[in-house]
């Protein structure tokens, strides 16, 4: 008997998660139809392949969505949501829209076209601030900003809507995504990044011309933040893995995605100028409001559940892999 291929839908495929997991589905013969408007996703991310579609629209769009549906994945992973957290405290509309209405829509359509298996693309955010660490999948759910609230929301939907129409669905909780591709398929830049290798990556390439450190003067051993960051290739593994469990054990998953170590900003910043060989100018300014000093997950359940853990995800990794990609930049 013929081997059927798997499909995938991928909601924000050209965006920078998104690309670097259809780049694992394609090594693995899945046929991928991908969603993006492109509103930051980098078209250097789109893959030239025999099994590679493209629906350039929005999740927003009803007509769009029922397009891409209409080739009835086996699975739909959806990553097209904003996800700054403290854009979300200053613009909330931008993310009820996008994140709340954006990602009902979806999975209502899902269900009406008959399409049993929803991974989702979570966040360390539902949590908020931790009352102990590491933080496991236990901890109350209480987001300290709009953005964790919204997948909160999202996580509490597929949960009734799994009740009532059967939906399988993985919630994958993200703790601090970064990294590029190992392999080097994936090349285009994140688009408006927020978070700290990123920034850090455009200083050393000349993009910035200075990091700004949130405070040192925190109860951790250097006085910075310490948080979770788990390589985008280790990211990539638990969503295959959790698309195999949901169409093979048919069970919903929800776990944390992270390496389960903590490094701090100076860690981080120490370990770039190693790497680079640049200088990378750093300014101590104030404190962020709601900032944690300490952020790391127990990813014990993913372990258990999905047979995974994060292989590539220590500091050098991380630096070596971005700078492979931002070193080519021109300023």
């Amino acid at each position: 008997m013929a081997h059927k291929r798997k499909t995938a839908g991928i909601t924000g495929g050209a965006g920078y998660i998104g690309s670097h997991i259809i780049a694992d589905l394609l090594e693995r013969d899945v046929e991928v139809f991908v969603l993006d408007n492109f509103s930051t996703g980098n078209r250097r991310n789109l893959f030239e392949h025999a099994h590679y579609h493209l629906i350039e629209g929005d999740v927003r769009d009803p007509n769009a969505v029922q397009a891409f549906l209409a080739h009835r994945p086996d699975v739909v992973f959806h990553f097209a949501a904003s996800k700054a957290a403290g854009e979300s405290m200053v613009d909330p509309v931008k993310y009820s829209d996008n994140n709340l209405r954006g990602t009902l829509l979806l999975i209502e359509e899902l269900v009406k076209a008959g399409i049993g298996s929803f991974v989702f693309s979570s966040s360390a955010a539902v949590y908020g601030d931790p009352q102990y660490i590491p933080l496991d999948e236990k901890h109350p759910r209480i987001p300290a900003n709009f953005y964790g609230y919204t997948k909160m929301v999202i996580e509490d939907t597929l949960e009734w809507y799994s009740r009532l129409t059967g939906l399988r669905y993985a919630s994958l909780r993200y703790f601090n995504a970064a990294g590029y591709d190992v392999k080097g398929r994936v090349r285009g830049l994140e688009n408006q990044p927020q978070n700290l290798l990123p920034i850090v990556m455009e200083v050393a390439a000349g993009m910035r011309s200075e990091l700004q450190i949130f405070g040192d003067d925190y109860d951790t051993p250097d006085g910075t933040c310490i948080r979770d960051y788990i390589h985008v290739n280790d990211l990539a593994t638990a969503h295959i893995l959790a698309m195999e469990h949901l169409l093979e054990k048919r069970e919903n998953v929800t776990v944390n995605l992270g390496s389960e170590k903590g490094l701090s900003v100076k860690e981080i910043v120490e370990q770039a100028r190693i790497i680079t060989g640049r200088p990378i100018p750093a300014r101590v300014v104030g404190r962020r409001p709601g900032d944690p000093a300490a952020l790391y997950a127990s990813a014990a359940k993913a372990a258990a559940e999905l047979n995974w853990r994060a292989e590539v995800s220590d500091a050098s990794k991380l630096i070596e892999s971005m700078w492979s990609v931002y070193r080519e930049i021109k300023p």
